[in-house]
């Protein structure tokens, strides 16, 4: 029952959250946190309450699975379950949503009960795609965390957030109805070999299909999550919406929402189509370098410091994609480091940057400078999410990059090498950002605020992580090794090579 209660939670939070705004703009806030603070602490008890916290016992072991009949008649269930994988995924996206909470703090002023109910709704989307393991329950929450970010860009954007939010929402919806489309084409196929009319993930793991109806399919699957993740040329939504999006919204965005693109590659692309994903997967991987190099070029061409990480988060989940399609246990468990890692150092760099603009009122980095001298707490904490962006040694973006790299070696020696200028290129526009807005002559009649004791707290709390990550990253491999292996136990069987 404990995964339904994580979702009803967020869903009668919102609900309260936005009937609370009536008595006090302070109580949706409040209600936010309690909602994702209690779904916090029970996802994380349920990972202390196994035998070893930091190692999952079992192949590919569930935790935790709840199976209740849908809709019957077309084979529909409601089948949501966890494993290592999905369980890390989870836990980011609570905790990311308190950090969401903390940063529209002060920045949020009018409709606040409508704002939490947004933000909780995304997130009830967002835990369900992590947790489905019916394809059409899929769907179903894949789509259901698009209306609540529309609004999220819309109501409570900056100056052009009107456009940036159709742009998102006609990507992502209609990458979305491809996926429809392709989960009911393989659906359909299946029920024609086997008599059976499933949406179960399991069964339709082994559906016999010809190559030809298997390529269609997977472009379907493929594309939908391509478009979320972003990999170029699917990308043209994302530096809009990260740009006009408010503080809150594009931490969820980037570090949470991007995410289930990858996850999606992750956990069906590949084992559901292994044959096509391993006879595309050069291509896939080069359009994941292609990502890597792009974003980074265009991160350091950028005057906008949201439009620069927006652009580095391109650059970064280029990783992922390449990672992912490597598919070898180093090149997989430095995908899942590099979500993890992307998914805390982005939303801090969006909390940084929406900082300076709630206090300076501009993102132009040209019109910044001098932060040292006026904020030294919110300059010291850029520098280091700064150089956290870059991979510096140590911490957990590196980690996730280097394995990435490492695992990608073993399958294509050039595109790792092209791979890895993205390093290179990402130390030039990290240190560009710090020279633009630390450095230079601040004008002497700016006054502001630094952060307060709470900006620092959950700051803090988010530059631990990413040192734990970095210095000793064993126990996420060790929570992520069973599903994986699992994963790559049923791809790589010889009859699913034909």
């Amino acid at each position: 029952m404990i995964l339904i209660w994580l979702l009803v939670i967020l869903i009668v939070g919102g609900v309260g959250a936005w009937y609370a705004e009536r008595r006090h703009p302070l109580w949706p806030r409040i209600i936010a946190l309690l909602a994702l603070g209690i779904n916090f602490l029970l996802v994380a008890t349920l990972w202390l309450s196994q035998g070893s916290p930091f190692a999952i016992a079992g192949q590919g072991a569930w935790l935790v699975e709840l199976d209740w009949p849908w809709i019957a008649h077309f084979g529909i269930r409601f089948h949501l379950a966890l494993d290592g994988l999905s369980l890390l995924l989870v836990l980011l996206g609570c905790f990311l949503g308190l950090m969401a909470v903390v940063a529209s703090w002060t920045e949020i002023q009018y409709r606040v009960g409508f704002f939490h109910f947004n933000l909780l709704w995304v997130l009830t989307g967002v835990l369900g795609v992590f947790m489905a393991l019916d394809l059409f329950l899929f769907f179903f929450f894949w789509e259901v965390m698009l209306v609540p970010m529309y609004f999220l860009i819309a109501i409570w954007g900056h100056e052009r957030r009107l456009p940036a939010a159709f742009k998102f929402f006609i990507f992502t919806h209609s990458s979305g109805l491809m996926l429809l489309v392709a989960i009911l084409v393989l659906v359909w196929t299946h029920y024609q070999h086997t008599g059976v009319l499933t949406f179960n993930y399991f069964d339709l793991l082994g559906a016999s299909l010809d190559p030809n109806t298997a390529f269609w399919i997977a472009l379907g699957f493929f594309i939908a999550f391509a478009v979320k993740l972003p990999a170029v040329p699917l990308h043209p939504w994302l530096p809009d919406a990260h740009t006009q999006a408010s503080t809150g919204g594009s931490v969820i965005l980037a570090g949470v929402l991007l995410k289930t693109g990858a996850y999606g590659l992750l956990r069906f692309v590949v084992p559901l189509f292994p044959a096509t994903a391993f006879d595309y997967s050069p291509v896939i991987m080069l359009l994941g370098v292609i990502g890597i190099l792009y974003g980074a070029v265009l991160a350091f061409a950028q005057q906008d410091v949201k439009r620069l990480i927006a652009y580095s988060s391109i650059s970064h989940m280029g990783f992922v994609l390449l990672g992912v399609f490597a598919w070898n246990p180093v090149a997989l468990q430095g995908a899942v480091m590099q979500m993890l890692a992307h998914g805390i150092s982005v939303a801090a760099l969006f909390m940084v940057a929406g900082a300076l603009q709630e206090r300076l009122h501009t993102r132009d980095m040209g019109r910044m400078g001098g932060l040292w001298s006026k904020a030294p707490r919110l300059a010291a904490i850029s520098l280091f999410f700064a150089v956290a962006a870059l991979g510096l040694p140590g911490l957990a973006n590196f980690m996730g990059e280097f394995l990435v790299l490492l695992g990608a070696y073993q399958v294509n020696i050039a595109f790792t090498a092209a791979a890895a200028l993205g390093l290179i290129l990402s130390v030039v526009y990290a240190l560009i950002m710090v020279q633009k807005t630390l450095h230079g002559e601040a004008e002497e009649q700016r006054r502001f605020a630094d952060f307060s004791t709470g900006d620092m707290v959950a700051m803090g709390a988010m530059i631990l992580i990413l040192f734990w990550l970095g210095l000793y990253p064993q126990p996420v491999f060790d929570m992520a090794h069973p599903a994986l292996e699992g994963l790559q136990q049923w791809v790589m069987e010889p009859s699913r090579q034909n």
